[in-house]
């Protein structure tokens, strides 16, 4: 099997893992947490963007190549954190805040989301660096 299809098949594996870990998740969120703001893809998203850094901070210290060119990364960052992460849904329950008159809300989606999943990315890949000494 060629490497171009290995990694096809792990994008794919690692993509139903994802989607089903999403599903999963953020359901739980908003039964716990109410469905008034969209917690449960500001939890996946926020848990995701960690993941990935802590991915992105491993592959770093020990030198793999970040670019899709592992299988590794296929599996794990484009399949399932790629997977598990939606900005789609983000987008869509941010304008739903909007047309349901409620632009205080959206902002707050919006500035969450964007500011803990860049902390959380850059927290996770800088705590590996300090864990492997990288």
């Amino acid at each position: 099997m060629s490497i171009a299809a290995l990694q096809l098949l792990a994008v794919a594996f690692g993509g139903a893992i994802g989607g089903v870990l999403r599903y999963g998740i953020s359901g739980c969120v908003a039964r716990r947490m109410g469905e008034s703001f969209p917690w449960g893809t500001l939890v996946v998203n926020v848990s995701g963007a960690a993941l990935i850094g802590v991915v992105a901070g491993i592959a770093a210290a020990q030198e793999w190549p970040v670019s899709g060119e592992t299988t590794h990364w296929a599996l794990l960052v484009v399949g399932v954190l790629g997977s598990y992460t939606t900005v789609s849904a983000f987008s869509h329950q941010t304008l739903s805040l909007l047309h349901s008159g409620e632009p205080g809300r959206a902002a707050a989606n919006i500035a969450a989301s964007v500011g803990l999943c860049l902390g959380a990315v850059a927290a996770a890949y800088l705590a590996v660096g300090l864990l492997v000494g990288a």
